[in-house]
């Protein structure tokens, strides 16, 4: 008898001839996320086993499990020989000691000398007979135990499902490059576009000595704290210092916010092409704060001449998107006090709903492409 842990992939079954690279992917995304553990994955019909692992390690193996994309549910099982002796001591192990339950059987070996009636029947009955303190409710049962007897000569036998991270495979849908900031919202965008199977990459904007080291650090948590979700991921970090100085100094400065999001989305669009992203990822939410508007949004996006835009959170509140970054564990790291590049030089009455024709005016004053060059010439990569 030994103890596994039984893997079920979510959409990956709707796959047609490619199927099979969705698969491979996925094995390989829980290699890396279990690096470090002795186990073996293998694969059986639809679904995959994780085996040979120390049973120490069961709590770190689940949780590590819990932050793939593209499991749909796990359990942890006792495998025995299909044999109705050895599935009734599993089955007397994985039981309650008290309560209602009910024996649910899938039998993927139609060989098997009993159909899945007749197991779940039998065990059923040799379990009240050696536990008194049980009876059978087939309707609302405290706990149910499973038996799937499968057609390689083997029996799992297990009584709790538990929910996977769902979602595609990371690394099926491409790359994208995530413009993270210090706060609560763009972490939980970069995880909300993971899910859909995309890797992702990050980019941040600093503004040394205005932000402190703090604050750089701060943001390489929660890129840390992504990387758990993204099968690792690059973090790259930009100064914005000079611009900023230049936007104060040059031009109208209800329009900083507004400015600034065009020069970052410019340069994050040019370190995208040259890392073969194939689209910028944002944390905004429309009408959240002065710059989300329709107008400020309409200004950031028209630099970006060569990639789409991704902006998941732009329907959320803020509740929703406070309650995700909770689940997903980056809440308290995004709520530290050490500020972000944007609230440098922030003016009082920032522009809301700026016209680009009034936008394109007051960036006249500035040698753009310079600046742009400048910045990136700043750029410091750290692999996470």
């Amino acid at each position: 008898m030994e103890k596994v842990i039984i893997i079920r992939y979510s959409e990956l079954h709707l796959k047609g001839k490619n199927r099979g690279w969705f698969e491979r992917v996925f094995a390989v995304n829980m290699e890396k996320s279990l690096k470090g553990i002795r186990h073996e994955i293998h694969r059986h019909s639809g679904r995959y086993l994780i085996e040979n692992f120390s049973e120490n390690d069961i709590d770190v193996i689940t949780e590590r499990l819990g932050k793939v994309f593209g499991i749909h549910s796990y359990s942890v099982a006792l495998k025995v020989r299909a044999d109705m002796n050895e599935i009734f001591n599993a089955a007397k192990q994985v039981c309650s000691a008290e309560g209602s339950f009910k024996v649910d059987t899938h039998r993927a070996d139609k060989s098997f000398s009993l159909n899945s009636m007749q197991v779940s029947a039998e065990i059923g009955g040799r379990l009240l007979d050696n536990i008194p303190s049980i009876k059978v409710d087939v309707h609302n049962p405290d706990f149910i135990i499973n038996i799937d007897i499968r057609e390689n000569g083997t029996a799992l036998v297990f009584n709790e499902f538990f929910n996977g991270a769902g979602g595609m495979p990371v690394g099926t849908s491409g790359k994208g490059m995530l413009l993270i900031s210090g706060g609560i919202d763009s972490p939980v965008a970069g995880h909300m576009i993971a899910k859909r199977g995309m890797k992702i990459e990050c980019i941040h904007f600093h503004s040394y000595p205005y932000t402190n080291l703090q604050a750089r650090e701060k943001v390489i948590e929660l890129a840390k704290q992504l990387s758990t979700y993204t099968c690792g991921t690059t973090l790259n970090i930009v100064s914005v210092t000079k611009i900023q100085e230049q936007i104060h100094s040059l031009c109208n400065g209800d329009y900083m916010v507004t400015l600034l999001r065009r020069f970052m989305m410019r340069i994050a669009e040019r370190i995208a092409l040259k890392c073969g992203a194939q689209c910028l990822i944002t944390g905004e939410s429309l009408a959240q704060v002065a710059s989300q508007t329709v107008e400020g949004m309409t200004s950031s996006n028209n630099v970006v001449q060569n990639l789409p835009v991704l902006r998941p959170l732009c329907g959320f509140d803020k509740d929703e998107i406070i309650e995700r970054s909770r689940a997903i564990g980056t809440y308290q790291t995004s709520i530290e006090p050490y500020e972000d590049c944007c609230t440098v030089f922030l003016p009082k009455h920032p522009v809301t709903r700026p016209k680009l024709s009034d936008v394109i005016a007051e960036e006249a004053k500035l040698d753009v492409e310079a600046l742009v060059d400048e910045a990136v010439a700043t750029l410091e990569t750290i692999t996470l």
